[in-house]
């Protein structure tokens, strides 16, 4: 019997609010079970329980902190940090930091989110310098962590070293692999491809003893057939990638439902298939790969898609609750210990190539 998990939700964040978020825990319980979950909600305390009501939730299976601030979608992170105290947002990190909840899940304005993520629960190693948000995609292999999605645009090459130590910590601690292939995404396989960063980053990976296991340059096609198991980018090409593979699939089980519909003969052959198209359409709905963490904090935080429903709040919602379970943050801190050997191998290594 897993021990009590408190899971700490900004419930005024994303696109829809309390709507979405008590229709996440809805959907948590209904297919996880949860009985040894609580949920601490902050936000509007009246639209908050009339969703509570609505939905049949239980008592005693939340908490709600009532606050009117909320932070804006297209709000800067250093506004929000500057008037973010008190808000839903804000609260709910504390919430993690206080160590009163396990984890921490929001749907908001993902800048806002890193910076304040950042600001509170400090890194978990030093010299480390921002978050990173990892997704689990589905491959042909079954899953693979790909980073960052979105939290950073740019990034350079001891970054990207950064992602690979911190994605590597969280397949094995999540998906249960002893030692993860890595590879860095790019524009082609060969060592003379890519911009500096990327070739830099290479360098640093194939030449350090870090005792990872460095697969090398990947592309984009690598991603769905599973080529290694974390994949490392900039937040700019991930998160475009991520969008483009949802939005693909959206597309494929609409022209699916188009083509098994279109007739009587094709509705025949559809209901034989049936359990397979379920199946598949299980595989790439983009709500089961909802809810992306922060790596590299001291704590667990996970990133929603604002426009989530509840089924994909749920998935992120189910994400919080196995991290919080997990060694992860153990896993983590392990590895980041690795990192200043890295990071002060960089600039040297660098002058050797100049000379």
């Amino acid at each position: 019997m897993p021990t009590q998990t408190l899971i700490s939700l900004d419930a005024m964040g994303g696109d829809h609010g309390p709507p979405v978020v008590v229709g996440g825990i809805k959907d948590y319980r209904t297919r996880h079970g949860g009985e040894a979950v609580t949920f601490l909600l902050h936000g509007d305390e009246a639209a908050i329980q009339a969703e509570l009501i609505r939905l049949r939730i239980p008592d005693g299976v939340c908490q709600i902190r009532h606050t009117d601030k909320k932070i804006a979608s297209d709000e800067k992170p250093a506004q929000a940090m500057r008037r973010g105290k008190g808000s839903s947002l804000w609260n709910a990190i504390e919430a993690a930091k206080t160590g009163e909840a396990g984890a921490v899940v929001s749907a908001g304005n993902t800048g806002a989110l890193m910076a304040i993520s950042k600001l509170i629960l400090r890194m978990s190693a030093p010299g480390l310098e921002r978050p990173a948000i990892v997704a689990s995609w589905p491959t042909l292999r079954g899953v693979t962590a790909v980073l960052d999605v979105g939290a950073n645009i740019e990034s350079d090459a001891a970054q990207l070293v950064e992602f690979a130590i911190m994605g590597e910590a969280f397949h094995a601690a999540v998906h249960g692999v002893a030692q993860p292939s890595i590879g860095i995404l790019n524009v082609g396989s060969e060592d003379i491809k890519g911009h500096e960063e990327v070739r830099e980053a290479h360098r640093i990976l194939r030449q350090n003893d870090l005792n990872l296991n460095y697969h090398g340059f990947v592309e984009g096609d690598d991603i769905a057939k599973g080529t290694v198991d974390v994949v490392v980018t900039d937040g700019f090409t991930g998160n475009i990638a991520l969008k483009t593979a949802e939005g693909v699939a959206r597309f494929i089980s609409a022209l699916l439902k188009e083509a098994l519909t279109s007739g009587i003969q094709a509705k025949v052959g559809a209901l034989i298939a049936l359990p397979a198209l379920k199946t598949m359409r299980q595989r790439i709905d983009p709500s089961a790969i909802n809810g992306g963490p922060l790596l590299g904090l001291n704590g667990i935080v996970v990133k929603s898609h604002g426009g989530a429903d509840a089924k994909g709040f749920g998935n992120a919602i189910r994400i919080a609750v196995d991290l919080a379970r997990s060694d992860y943050l153990t896993k983590v801190g392990a590895n980041l210990e690795r990192l200043g050997a890295v990071l002060e191998a960089v600039p040297s290594t660098a002058e050797e190539t100049v000379s």
